[in-house]
């Protein structure tokens, strides 16, 4: 056989052991995915229709109809100052820029893992001085050569090595999703909570100044004898009671534009753009309720705690093929010359070609109990992934309770507000014709005072529950259109 025949027979067989070697199947169980949820309800029982109404602003009923949550769901509050903040924040908020880096850094993770797929190539070049006994004098040797290095994924260790990167890099995508979410649904409950804190504070120096007028009333009252001193200091002290409770408010509004400008990525010195009332806010009538067969894959917790969960499916796998021979193919191709002219000079090449493999034996029973740790890292996935399932179920049954029992606390609460309201008017103008005395006034005043700042209360957890509502279904990541995370 001539020698180009033998040697082109020698190729052919090393491409089909390599591609038999190639070929080798991966290790360990393959992912399944558990089973979703196949309820048609969030609550017990049917879910929620309708939501009682209340007369005035912010008490209007909501429906829940069967639909698809928008990408930018505040919107739907119809809040343009809302909407900037919250284009802001997205921009700049630092918790956000941290998950795009993990992200970032798992991504890159998964492309190195890949490497694992080509052989290694390296090269070396270096010189030196030497002296032997045979020599009468020191000599220069030089080195150049290239060495590659193959490891085939025979049972699929590297191929369970990068999916089990892939399913953390999914994860960590879907934790970016989850900081959008909790940015934005921060971002529209610190507006409301804002709203509400700024109208009780003015309710409450509205209160104030009612009470000093009735004061200043009863001041002339007990110069004229009418009433006696009892009656003045009661309603003083009433008066510091409703003025004491105003810093408090104050401090709590500060407090909440402070957390805006943390939310939007800037010091609180810097201040906050806009400034909210209950009435920057429409309620949205129309609350899209997506099927609850929907909500794993929607919420991007679910997805991220499937991921984890896929991963440590996927490192059982790679645990089980370190237990499987490790098989290694290399070759190296140099020169080595006394003198740099010989470098390129046939008669200084050296070159070399190995094959090997290697089988575990005795770790200690580091391999065996590796792969346990590993399986118990997937059962634990598991139950971490079955709680958040629960959990957010959970969290969709509450909201749609508390929406149903706020809507008929603020229609209770705007009945109680008008008659407060009637009553106090009716008994001071008792009380300044003599007809009854100053503890039933105090009563009226308290009682009005309640009713009023509970009102905002009501209104604003209306606003709150419905946004809470929106970031329990998942917040509608899935219809978004532009600036799509690159995991998907």
């Amino acid at each position: 056989m001539r020698p180009e025949k033998k040697m082109t027979k020698q190729y052919v067989t090393s491409i089909a052991l390599s591609a038999f070697l190639l070929a080798g199947c991966a290790v360990g169980p393959d992912f399944v995915p558990p089973e979703k949820p196949a309820e048609i309800s969030y609550v017990h029982g049917l879910n929620p229709m309708i939501t009682a109404q209340a007369k005035g602003a912010l008490g209007e009923a909501q429906r829940f109809v069967a639909a698809d949550i928008p990408a930018s769901w505040w919107h739907l509050f119809e809040s343009a100052e809302l909407n900037n903040i919250i284009t802001r924040a997205m921009t700049a908020n630092p918790d956000l820029d941290a998950a795009r880096a993990a992200l970032r850094g798992a991504q890159e993770t998964v492309l190195a893992t890949q490497g694992g797929f080509w052989p290694a190539l390296d090269g070396s070049s270096s010189a030196g001085r030497n002296k032997t006994s045979s020599s009468s004098k020191p000599f220069t040797l030089y080195n150049s050569s290239v060495a590659i290095a193959y490891a085939p994924d025979v049972f699929g260790a590297t191929s369970r090595a990068v999916e089990s990167k892939e399913a953390a890099a999914e994860a960590k995508s879907f934790e970016l999703e989850a900081a959008y979410l909790t940015l934005t649904g921060n971002v529209v409950t610190t507006a409301i909570q804002e709203a509400s804190l700024r109208e009780q504070v003015e309710a409450t120096r509205s209160i104030i100044a009612d009470e000093t007028k009735q004061l200043d009333l009863m001041k002339l009252q007990l110069e004229a004898g009418a009433i006696a001193r009892q009656s003045l200091l009661s309603q003083q002290s009433l008066l510091a009671t409703t003025k004491a409770s105003l810093p408090a408010l104050e401090q709590q509004l500060t407090a909440t534009r402070n957390l805006m400008a943390v939310l939007m990525g800037q010091l609180p010195s810097h201040g906050v753009p806009a400034s909210f009332t209950l009435t920057s806010f429409k309620l949205p009538t129309a609350i899209p309720l997506s099927l609850p067969s929907k909500l794993v894959d929607q919420r991007p917790d679910i997805r991220a705690a499937l991921a984890n969960l896929h991963a440590a499916n996927a490192d059982i796998g790679v645990a089980t093929a370190a237990m499987f021979p490790q098989i290694t193919l290399s070759a190296s191709y140099g020169i080595s010359a006394a003198s740099a002219a010989d470098l390129f000079s046939p008669t200084t090449a050296l070159w070399g070609l190995a094959a090997g493999i290697s089988q575990p034996l005795f770790h200690g029973g580091e391999l065996l109990h590796t792969k346990r740790a590993k399986q118990a890292a997937f059962d634990q996935a598991a139950a971490q992934y079955r709680s958040t399932v629960l959990s957010a179920f959970e969290d969709v049954a509450n909201t749609l309770k508390a929406l149903e029992s706020d809507a008929q606390a603020l229609q209770a609460q705007v009945e109680a507000e008008q008659a407060a309201a009637q009553s106090l008017e009716l008994t001071r103008q008792q009380f300044n014709a003599g007809a009854i005395n100053a503890i039933d006034l105090l009563s009226a005043q308290t009682t009005y005072q309640q009713t009023k700042i509970a009102l905002i209360k009501a209104k604003a957890a209306r606003l709150t529950d419905t946004a809470a509502l929106f970031t329990a279904l998942g917040g509608g990541w899935w219809n978004r259109t532009e600036d799509k995370l690159a995991a998907r």
